[in-house]
């Protein structure tokens, strides 16, 4: 039997199955996932000077602002303030801010009950959001959704999903409405590396590769399916080379470098909006905390948590933008304080929110019957 853990991460050139076909890049398998925390692409990927200054900073404020919120979250969590189920972002930063950078308000996203960094990215309202995951009224679905099922329409947040891989055939779907709407509208859906072994990856794959829509499927691959690693639920752990296997474009990139991974959807969002098709975009990050706000995480291993700290987005990236005086050390401070102080403003507000009246408890539950009937 072949060694797979010592297989090199090589990249390999499909021929594409027309002319005009996307190239499709495959990589080798990997079954060990102390390469993958440390084999990234970051030696190899975009420099800084791929993006202009002012993505550059948009890109740091983005990543800073879910840092932000998440860290209040979990420490609300902890201290029985917030009573909610919460799932962690940390080491999605730079993931879902290259994400957010690239899409217009008319874009739209579907995510996962991991979902803050998505929204945030997105442009959702600080307010609204923090508001919802408190269960306030004045939250972004009146307090019903709750920290699990964020959205925020008026930005093109469309909806999370609770279910593993549940958004991926809701963007298929979106995907077919632009398409028939003739827009240029295109549809991102975000998912974890456990959602591409579920029947409807596989089935959402190959009907948007055949009808060319505009979507383009994020995989945030932390490289831990809940509480287990992904070379002992995966026999092959090329998921890029899953979507290329469907005929669409596919690739990998270091999340761990939002410069490079912006780049990388950039090229997707702009193949999907010109009518060239789907991409499947591999985005390789590690989970830096347990699967929940309070779970335990003792049973990730200490040396490769550590490696993968090392490489921690927002203070990795903080060093990056200083390092090549891109961005002096003081207006880095200066927006540092800024987000504090709003995360901190938002968490109180929302405290002194109303909870839903019991008369709420069926608006904007069930379609209303004009509607329905207009279809």
């Amino acid at each position: 039997m072949a060694d797979f853990a010592a297989i090199a991460c090589d990249t390999t050139t499909l021929e594409p199955r027309e002319p005009d076909d996307p190239v499709v890049r495959a990589y080798a398998p990997q079954h060990s996932w102390e390469q993958m925390v440390t084999n990234t692409l970051s030696e190899t990927g975009a420099a800084l000077n791929s993006l202009p200054r002012t993505e550059l900073i948009r890109l740091y404020r983005s990543m800073r602002l879910i840092a932000e919120v998440d860290s209040r979250i979990n420490e609300e969590v902890r201290s029985g303030r917030l009573k909610a189920a919460t799932y962690p972002v940390r080491g999605l930063e730079g993931a879902c801010a290259a994400v957010g950078l690239n899409l217009r308000s008319t874009d739209q996203l579907v995510s996962t009950y991991r979902n803050l960094g998505d929204a945030l990215a997105k442009g959702s309202s600080l307010d609204d959001l923090v508001a919802e995951i408190y269960g306030r009224l004045t939250g972004a679905s009146k307090g019903k959704g709750g920290a699990m099922h964020l959205q925020d329409q008026s930005v093109g947040f469309v909806t999370s999903t609770g279910i593993v891989g549940s958004g991926i055939p809701i963007a298929v779907g979106l995907g077919v409405a632009a398409q028939l709407d003739r827009s240029d509208r295109v549809v991102v859906t975000t998912f974890g590396d456990g959602a591409t072994s579920i029947g409807a990856f596989h089935e959402s794959m190959n009907m948007a590769s055949l009808w060319k829509l505009p979507v383009l499927f994020v995989c945030q691959n932390n490289q831990w399916g809940e509480h287990t690693p992904i070379a002992e639920y995966a026999a092959s752990t090329d998921l890029a080379g899953r979507a290329a296997a469907y005929g669409m474009a596919s690739t990998r990139v270091d999340g761990f470098n939002p410069v490079a991974t912006a780049v990388e959807v950039r090229e997707a969002v702009e193949r999907a909006r010109r009518g060239d098709g789907p991409t499947f975009l591999e985005v390789v990050t590690y989970r830096l905390t347990g699967h929940s706000g309070v779970s335990d995480y003792s049973y990730v291993p200490k040396e490769a948590l550590a490696r993968a700290m090392e490489r921690d987005p927002v203070p990795t990236f903080r060093r990056r933008l200083i390092g090549a005086e891109v961005v002096r050390e003081a207006e880095l401070e200066a927006i540092d304080k800024e987000i504090a102080a709003d995360v901190d403003a938002s968490f109180t507000k929302a405290l002194d929110e109303p909870f839903p009246p019991l008369t709420e408890r069926f608006t904007d539950v069930f379609a209303d019957e004009k509607v329905v009937q207009g279809l």
